[in-house]
Protein backbone atom coordinates (compact mmCIF):
# COMPACT_ATOMS: atom_id res chain seq x y z
CA UNK A 1 0.00 0.00 0.00
CA UNK A 2 1.12 3.53 -0.94
CA UNK A 3 -0.41 6.00 0.94
CA UNK A 4 0.48 9.80 1.01
CA UNK A 5 -0.62 12.50 3.14
CA UNK A 6 -0.52 15.93 2.28
CA UNK A 7 2.26 15.90 -0.13
CA UNK A 8 3.83 18.85 -1.65
CA UNK A 9 6.90 19.81 -3.58
CA UNK A 10 8.45 23.61 -4.10
CA UNK A 11 11.13 24.28 -6.43
CA UNK A 12 11.78 28.00 -5.77
CA UNK A 13 8.56 30.01 -6.40
CA UNK A 14 7.28 27.18 -8.41
CA UNK A 15 4.98 24.48 -6.29
CA UNK A 16 5.03 20.56 -8.29
CA UNK A 17 3.08 18.96 -5.98
CA UNK A 18 0.33 20.83 -4.06
CA UNK A 19 -1.26 18.99 -1.10
CA UNK A 20 -1.25 15.85 -2.61
CA UNK A 21 -3.42 12.95 -0.08
CA UNK A 22 -4.79 9.81 -1.12
CA UNK A 23 -4.14 6.17 -1.24
CA UNK A 24 -2.90 3.50 -3.52
CA UNK A 25 -4.15 -0.16 -2.32
CA UNK A 26 -3.48 -3.37 -3.01
CA UNK A 27 -4.85 -5.99 -5.70
CA UNK A 28 -6.23 -3.30 -7.77
CA UNK A 29 -4.57 -1.27 -11.35
CA UNK A 30 -4.31 2.12 -9.92
CA UNK A 31 -3.75 4.59 -12.88
CA UNK A 32 -2.22 8.05 -12.69
CA UNK A 33 -3.46 10.70 -14.98
CA UNK A 34 -2.65 14.41 -15.43
CA UNK A 35 -1.76 16.67 -18.04
CA UNK A 36 1.90 17.38 -18.89
CA UNK A 37 3.31 19.08 -16.20
CA UNK A 38 0.64 17.76 -13.72
CA UNK A 39 3.16 16.78 -11.24
CA UNK A 40 3.09 12.90 -11.93
CA UNK A 41 7.01 12.42 -12.24
CA UNK A 42 7.72 14.21 -9.26
CA UNK A 43 4.69 12.73 -6.96
CA UNK A 44 6.47 9.11 -8.13
CA UNK A 45 9.93 10.70 -7.37
CA UNK A 46 8.84 11.50 -3.87
CA UNK A 47 7.47 8.12 -3.42
CA UNK A 48 10.69 6.56 -4.11
CA UNK A 49 12.58 9.14 -2.33
CA UNK A 50 14.76 10.28 -5.06
CA UNK A 51 13.12 13.71 -4.22
CA UNK A 52 12.38 15.17 -1.11
CA UNK A 53 8.86 16.62 -0.30
CA UNK A 54 8.71 20.32 1.00
CA UNK A 55 5.44 19.16 3.03
CA UNK A 56 3.51 15.88 3.90
CA UNK A 57 4.53 12.50 3.66
CA UNK A 58 4.66 9.29 1.96
CA UNK A 59 4.55 5.64 2.95
CA UNK A 60 5.11 2.24 1.65
CA UNK A 61 3.76 -0.54 3.70
CA UNK A 62 3.86 1.92 6.46
CA UNK A 63 7.47 3.21 6.22
CA UNK A 64 9.37 5.63 3.92
CA UNK A 65 10.64 3.84 0.95
CA UNK A 66 14.09 5.59 1.59
CA UNK A 67 14.13 3.69 5.08
CA UNK A 68 14.30 0.28 3.42
CA UNK A 69 17.42 -2.06 2.80
CA UNK A 70 17.74 -3.94 -0.29
CA UNK A 71 14.69 -1.84 -1.79
CA UNK A 72 13.70 -4.30 -4.37
CA UNK A 73 12.67 -6.54 -2.75
CA UNK A 74 9.96 -4.32 -1.55
CA UNK A 75 9.46 -1.71 -4.22
CA UNK A 76 9.86 -2.46 -8.21
CA UNK A 77 9.84 1.02 -10.33
CA UNK A 78 10.06 1.42 -14.15
CA UNK A 79 10.36 5.46 -14.11
CA UNK A 80 12.42 5.80 -17.33
CA UNK A 81 13.79 3.33 -19.53
CA UNK A 82 16.46 4.75 -21.24
CA UNK A 83 17.93 5.46 -17.79
CA UNK A 84 20.53 2.81 -18.12
CA UNK A 85 23.94 1.76 -18.90
CA UNK A 86 24.49 1.48 -22.62
CA UNK A 87 27.85 -0.55 -22.98
CA UNK A 88 26.19 -3.14 -20.53
CA UNK A 89 24.47 -6.14 -22.08
CA UNK A 90 20.80 -6.56 -20.53
CA UNK A 91 22.17 -9.61 -18.15
CA UNK A 92 24.81 -7.85 -16.54
CA UNK A 93 22.38 -4.91 -15.61
CA UNK A 94 20.38 -6.86 -14.14
CA UNK A 95 22.93 -8.85 -12.52
CA UNK A 96 24.07 -5.66 -11.04
CA UNK A 97 20.84 -5.03 -9.53
CA UNK A 98 20.20 -8.21 -7.71
CA UNK A 99 24.15 -8.21 -6.15
CA UNK A 100 22.92 -5.09 -4.89
CA UNK A 101 20.05 -6.61 -3.44
CA UNK A 102 20.84 -9.64 -2.34
CA UNK A 103 18.60 -10.73 -4.78
CA UNK A 104 19.26 -14.56 -5.94
CA UNK A 105 21.22 -14.37 -9.45
CA UNK A 106 18.85 -17.24 -10.75
CA UNK A 107 15.89 -14.52 -10.94
CA UNK A 108 17.89 -12.34 -13.77
CA UNK A 109 16.89 -15.12 -16.44
CA UNK A 110 13.36 -15.60 -14.94
CA UNK A 111 12.54 -12.59 -15.67
CA UNK A 112 14.38 -11.69 -18.74
CA UNK A 113 12.35 -14.99 -20.04
CA UNK A 114 8.81 -13.12 -18.24
CA UNK A 115 9.68 -9.91 -20.42
CA UNK A 116 10.62 -12.00 -23.32
CA UNK A 117 14.33 -10.53 -23.83
CA UNK A 118 15.82 -14.21 -23.02
CA UNK A 119 17.64 -14.33 -26.33
CA UNK A 120 18.36 -10.81 -26.31
CA UNK A 121 20.26 -11.19 -22.77
CA UNK A 122 23.31 -10.95 -24.00
CA UNK A 123 23.34 -8.11 -26.45
CA UNK A 124 24.34 -4.28 -25.45
CA UNK A 125 21.32 -2.06 -24.42
CA UNK A 126 22.88 0.49 -26.68
CA UNK A 127 21.50 -1.44 -29.47
CA UNK A 128 18.00 -2.06 -27.96
CA UNK A 129 15.25 -0.12 -29.45
CA UNK A 130 12.37 1.45 -26.94
CA UNK A 131 10.37 -1.30 -26.59
CA UNK A 132 13.16 -3.81 -25.80
CA UNK A 133 14.55 -1.02 -23.49
CA UNK A 134 10.71 -0.68 -21.99
CA UNK A 135 10.62 -4.56 -21.31
CA UNK A 136 14.26 -4.57 -19.25
CA UNK A 137 13.01 -1.82 -17.40
CA UNK A 138 9.87 -3.76 -16.23
CA UNK A 139 12.41 -6.89 -15.76
CA UNK A 140 14.37 -4.59 -13.06
CA UNK A 141 11.06 -4.17 -11.98
CA UNK A 142 10.17 -7.32 -11.70
CA UNK A 143 13.83 -8.86 -9.98
CA UNK A 144 12.93 -8.25 -6.28
CA UNK A 145 9.52 -9.88 -6.07
CA UNK A 146 8.18 -6.98 -4.49
CA UNK A 147 4.97 -6.33 -3.01
CA UNK A 148 4.58 -2.78 -4.91
CA UNK A 149 5.05 -1.89 -8.32
CA UNK A 150 5.08 1.49 -9.75
CA UNK A 151 5.42 2.28 -13.56
CA UNK A 152 6.04 5.43 -15.78
CA UNK A 153 4.69 5.56 -19.21
CA UNK A 154 5.84 1.70 -19.46
CA UNK A 155 3.73 1.70 -22.94
CA UNK A 156 6.39 4.07 -24.74
CA UNK A 157 7.44 2.03 -27.83
CA UNK A 158 5.63 -0.97 -27.01
CA UNK A 159 3.65 -2.95 -30.42
CA UNK A 160 0.58 -4.15 -29.86
CA UNK A 161 1.61 -7.68 -29.01
CA UNK A 162 3.52 -5.43 -25.98
CA UNK A 163 0.45 -3.51 -24.55
CA UNK A 164 -1.52 -6.75 -24.56
CA UNK A 165 0.95 -8.62 -22.71
CA UNK A 166 1.71 -5.38 -20.39
CA UNK A 167 -2.23 -5.83 -19.79
CA UNK A 168 -2.05 -9.21 -18.63
CA UNK A 169 0.95 -8.59 -16.38
CA UNK A 170 -0.35 -6.05 -15.07
CA UNK A 171 -4.14 -7.81 -14.44
CA UNK A 172 -2.30 -10.79 -13.31
CA UNK A 173 0.05 -8.76 -10.54
CA UNK A 174 -2.76 -7.12 -9.16
CA UNK A 175 -4.74 -10.36 -8.58
CA UNK A 176 -1.78 -11.30 -7.08
CA UNK A 177 -2.33 -8.67 -4.27
CA UNK A 178 0.38 -6.77 -5.13
CA UNK A 179 0.12 -2.27 -5.61
CA UNK A 180 0.01 -1.36 -9.37
CA UNK A 181 0.42 1.89 -9.93
CA UNK A 182 0.51 3.17 -13.39
CA UNK A 183 1.10 6.78 -14.71
CA UNK A 184 0.32 7.15 -18.63
CA UNK A 185 -1.14 9.27 -21.07
CA UNK A 186 -2.78 6.65 -22.94
CA UNK A 187 -6.39 6.88 -22.22
CA UNK A 188 -8.10 4.28 -23.78
CA UNK A 189 -5.30 1.65 -22.70
CA UNK A 190 -6.21 3.02 -19.07
CA UNK A 191 -9.96 1.64 -19.88
CA UNK A 192 -8.42 -1.96 -20.65
CA UNK A 193 -6.10 -1.77 -17.69
CA UNK A 194 -7.19 0.32 -14.77
CA UNK A 195 -9.77 -0.35 -11.85
CA UNK A 196 -9.29 2.98 -10.36
CA UNK A 197 -7.70 6.20 -11.26
CA UNK A 198 -6.21 8.94 -9.19
CA UNK A 199 -6.04 12.43 -11.26
CA UNK A 200 -4.39 15.24 -10.75
CA UNK A 201 -3.58 19.06 -12.49
CA UNK A 202 -1.27 21.33 -11.41
CA UNK A 203 -0.26 19.45 -8.61
CA UNK A 204 -3.60 18.95 -6.72
CA UNK A 205 -6.12 16.18 -6.40
CA UNK A 206 -8.78 16.71 -8.97
CA UNK A 207 -10.72 12.71 -8.90
CA UNK A 208 -9.40 9.72 -6.50
CA UNK A 209 -12.29 6.88 -7.30
CA UNK A 210 -12.90 3.95 -9.52
CA UNK A 211 -12.66 3.86 -13.55
CA UNK A 212 -16.59 3.42 -13.76
CA UNK A 213 -17.31 6.17 -11.65
CA UNK A 214 -15.13 8.42 -13.58
CA UNK A 215 -16.11 7.83 -16.72
CA UNK A 216 -19.64 8.46 -16.02
CA UNK A 217 -18.48 12.21 -15.16
CA UNK A 218 -19.03 12.84 -18.84
CA UNK A 219 -21.79 10.60 -19.79
CA UNK A 220 -24.89 12.16 -21.71
CA UNK A 221 -27.76 9.31 -22.40
CA UNK A 222 -27.96 9.54 -25.86
CA UNK A 223 -29.15 6.32 -28.59
CA UNK A 224 -27.49 5.87 -32.15
CA UNK A 225 -30.28 5.50 -35.06
CA UNK A 226 -30.13 5.13 -38.65
CA UNK A 227 -33.36 4.37 -40.16
CA UNK A 228 -34.67 5.29 -43.85
CA UNK A 229 -37.06 7.12 -43.27
CA UNK A 230 -35.37 9.54 -39.93
CA UNK A 231 -36.53 12.48 -40.42
CA UNK A 232 -40.01 11.04 -40.00
CA UNK A 233 -39.02 9.49 -36.83
CA UNK A 234 -37.04 12.50 -36.06
CA UNK A 235 -40.36 14.11 -35.92
CA UNK A 236 -42.56 11.99 -33.92
CA UNK A 237 -39.50 11.41 -31.29
CA UNK A 238 -39.44 15.62 -30.89
CA UNK A 239 -43.16 15.25 -30.23
CA UNK A 240 -42.29 12.72 -27.98
CA UNK A 241 -40.28 15.74 -25.72
CA UNK A 242 -36.76 14.13 -27.62
CA UNK A 243 -33.56 15.62 -29.01
CA UNK A 244 -32.64 14.59 -32.32
CA UNK A 245 -29.81 15.71 -34.34
CA UNK A 246 -29.29 14.49 -37.93
CA UNK A 247 -25.35 13.57 -38.90
CA UNK A 248 -23.91 13.63 -42.47
CA UNK A 249 -22.53 10.29 -41.87
CA UNK A 250 -24.19 8.00 -43.74
CA UNK A 251 -24.18 3.70 -44.22
CA UNK A 252 -25.15 3.57 -47.96
CA UNK A 253 -27.98 5.98 -48.37
CA UNK A 254 -29.43 5.08 -44.96
CA UNK A 255 -29.24 8.83 -43.13
CA UNK A 256 -28.51 8.67 -39.26
CA UNK A 257 -28.82 10.39 -36.49
CA UNK A 258 -28.11 10.94 -32.06
CA UNK A 259 -31.27 10.92 -29.84
CA UNK A 260 -30.84 12.25 -26.18
CA UNK A 261 -33.55 12.33 -23.56
CA UNK A 262 -35.05 8.83 -24.72
CA UNK A 263 -34.15 5.50 -23.94
CA UNK A 264 -33.43 3.20 -26.83
CA UNK A 265 -35.99 1.12 -25.65
CA UNK A 266 -38.72 3.61 -25.85
CA UNK A 267 -37.39 4.63 -29.31
CA UNK A 268 -37.89 1.35 -30.73
CA UNK A 269 -41.38 1.36 -29.73
CA UNK A 270 -42.12 4.46 -31.31
CA UNK A 271 -40.58 3.44 -34.48
CA UNK A 272 -43.22 0.46 -34.28
CA UNK A 273 -46.08 2.56 -33.25
CA UNK A 274 -45.15 4.67 -36.62
CA UNK A 275 -44.41 1.44 -38.77
CA UNK A 276 -40.79 3.19 -39.58
CA UNK A 277 -38.23 0.73 -39.65
CA UNK A 278 -34.70 0.65 -37.62
CA UNK A 279 -31.12 -0.20 -39.24
CA UNK A 280 -29.54 0.75 -35.76
CA UNK A 281 -30.59 1.40 -32.81
CA UNK A 282 -27.44 1.19 -30.17
CA UNK A 283 -26.75 3.29 -26.59
CA UNK A 284 -23.65 5.75 -26.69
CA UNK A 285 -21.33 5.36 -24.10
CA UNK A 286 -18.65 8.22 -23.17
CA UNK A 287 -15.31 7.60 -23.34
CA UNK A 288 -12.66 7.75 -20.17
CA UNK A 289 -11.01 10.28 -22.49
CA UNK A 290 -13.62 12.58 -22.89
CA UNK A 291 -13.86 12.50 -19.27
CA UNK A 292 -10.22 12.90 -18.92
CA UNK A 293 -10.11 16.18 -21.23
CA UNK A 294 -13.54 17.79 -19.79
CA UNK A 295 -12.18 17.16 -16.00
CA UNK A 296 -8.47 18.56 -16.39
CA UNK A 297 -9.58 21.07 -19.26
CA UNK A 298 -8.80 23.80 -16.78
CA UNK A 299 -5.09 22.08 -15.66
CA UNK A 300 -3.68 22.35 -18.87
CA UNK A 301 -0.71 24.26 -18.50
CA UNK A 302 0.32 25.02 -22.15
CA UNK A 303 -2.89 24.44 -24.42
CA UNK A 304 -2.13 24.05 -28.26
CA UNK A 305 -3.07 27.35 -29.70
CA UNK A 306 -2.39 28.96 -27.20
CA UNK A 307 -0.51 32.15 -28.80
CA UNK A 308 0.61 33.73 -25.36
Amino acid sequence: MIEIERLTKRYGATTAVDQLTFTVRPGTVTGFLGPNGAGKSTTLRMILGLDTPTEGAVTVAGAPFARRPRGLRHVGALLDAGDVHGGRTARAHLSALARSNRIPLGRVDEVLAEVGLGKAAGRRIGGYSLGMKQRLGIAGALLGDPPVLLFDEPLNGLDPEGVLWVRGLFRRLADEGRTVFVSSHMMAEMEHTADRLVVIGRGRLIADEGLAEFSARDAVSSVAVRAPELPVLAEALRAEGADVVLTEERFGTVPSGIVTGMPAARIGELALRHGLVLHELADRTSSLESAFLSLTADSIEYPAGDAR
